[in-house]
């Protein structure tokens, strides 16, 4: 199998089949090493590069992010971009402030295109100061690494070893986006000159259908928004629903949201005392909703009851925006119900959410995490692994009262699926 074209946009991807057998094969090989398990049994981000060298010959490159048990440097993976053992000695009791400004001033990197930046440079251009451990991450080490040999990188991946830890959604096996807090700046720089693939979020508009109006009144519109669309305007050159329906009727205001991967049954309201009445009973928690989804087959059978409760607190993960994190400390309360309605024969889980808290991805989290499901939602890229379809999550009834006879009304629509 040959190499891809494009090299892979690291912030949304599926995995190349050859970055596949090549973490595959890292993972047996870890698995089999004492010494190396040992080193990373505690959970690390790994990632593979596959690069072509002046010769013609396709290498592959291991990395790991941050430090293995204290140590930069393991046989078989490529060093730190900087070695901090270079830093000047007097430094080590000096303000912290001036010792990150100088590490970040010596963490030079290349690109495809033949410039050089340093890491502090390169987030200055943006108004931005380098988070802690800029740099560090698998990704930046590979591309580094590849440019220095006089390499040209053709495709990447990054993916979980070891322990999941007890914030992030972390799977042994799993591929995940690079970050986009530390690496976002950095990878973009450092890609610069390669023919990288188009982010699939830039796309004008891949929904495989239109949505679809399920009742209107002079109150509200009752919608189904398909997979790939956004509620509401955003920051890509996508159609979201609310300007779809604006082009159809003279007045429509949102109330809620759906994910743009999320399809399903959304209201809308049509003057704006019908929005704040719809917003109150939000807040309120009056608004009941149900969510079909399904669940992937996951590395362990699912050991849980049919029919339970997750609580997780939840925050945003500030260093990989939009992706949430379990936060035991500072996180906001967050509670599903579930029902499993179907075991699948492939050990995908056909299963019925109903989330009593409406905080960002809370279903999506609550189903990936360890300490929740532990088993992704089919589809999805930010907390699974995803292979290019939609996500399975489909929003399934609305349940709230009618701001025009303030009777309670239930809306329903099955996915196609």
């Amino acid at each position: 199998m040959n190499p891809p074209e494009s090299f892979t946009y690291p912030f949304c991807y599926v995995p190349h089949p050859l970055i596949v057998e090549a973490a595959d094969s890292l993972i047996d090989k870890i698995d089999k090493d004492e010494y190396l398990k040992s080193l990373f049994s505690e959970g690390k981000m790994m990632g593979v590069l596959l690069a072509e060298d002046k010769e013609g010959e396709v290498k592959c490159f291991y990395a790991f992010s941050g430090l293995a048990k204290g140590r930069s440097h393991v046989d078989g993976f490529v060093p730190p971009i900087f070695d901090t053992e270079n830093l000047r000695p007097a430094l080590s009791a000096d303000d912290s402030r001036h010792i990150q400004d100088e590490l970040f001033s010596n963490y030079v990197v290349h690109n495809a295109a033949g410039e050089t930046a340093s890491v502090k440079d390169i987030f200055a251009l943006r108004g931005l100061v380098p988070p802690g451990g800029t740099g560090d991450c698998a990704g930046p080490k590979l591309l580094e690494y590849a440019y220095r040999q006089g390499c040209k990188p053709l495709t990447m991946g990054e993916f979980w070893y070891g322990s999941s830890p007890v914030s992030e959604v972390r799977e042994k096996g799993r591929f995940y986006p690079s970050c986009t807090g530390k690496c976002g700046p950095l990878l973009t720089f450092m890609m610069k000159g390669l023919d990288v693939d188009p982010n699939p979020l830039d796309s004008a508009f891949p929904c495989e259908t239109e949505p679809r109006i399920i009742y209107e009144d002079d109150y509200i519109l009752v919608v189904n928004k398909p997979s790939g669309m956004l509620s509401v305007p955003g920051k890509t050159r996508k159609v979201s629903l609310l300007e779809w329906l604006r082009t159809r009727y003279p007045e429509v205001y949102s109330c809620h949201r759906l994910d743009m991967d999320t399809s399903g049954v959304m209201v809308f309201a049509r003057t704006p005392e019908v929005k704040v009445m719809l917003e109150s009973q939000f807040a309120n928690r009056e608004v009941s909703k149900i969510y079909r989804a399904r669940l992937s087959s996951g590395k362990e059978p699912f050991r849980h009851a049919r029919k339970g409760t997750v609580a997780l607190p939840l925050s945003l993960d500030y260093y990989d925006r939009p992706r949430q994190m379990v936060d035991y400390e500072n996180g906001k309360k967050a509670i599903t119900e579930y029902e499993v309605q179907e075991i699948l024969p492939n050990g995908e889980i056909e299963i019925l959410f109903r989330p009593l808290t409406g905080r960002t991805h809370q279903l999506r989290v609550h189903a990936a995490h360890k300490n929740g499901l532990g088993h992704p939602i089919k589809g999805d890229r930010l907390y699974g692994s995803s292979d290019g379809g939609r996500l399975f999550l489909h929003a399934e009834s609305i349940s709230f009262i009618h701001p025009g006879d303030g009777a309670r009304k239930t809306f329903e629509c099955r996915s196609e699926d």
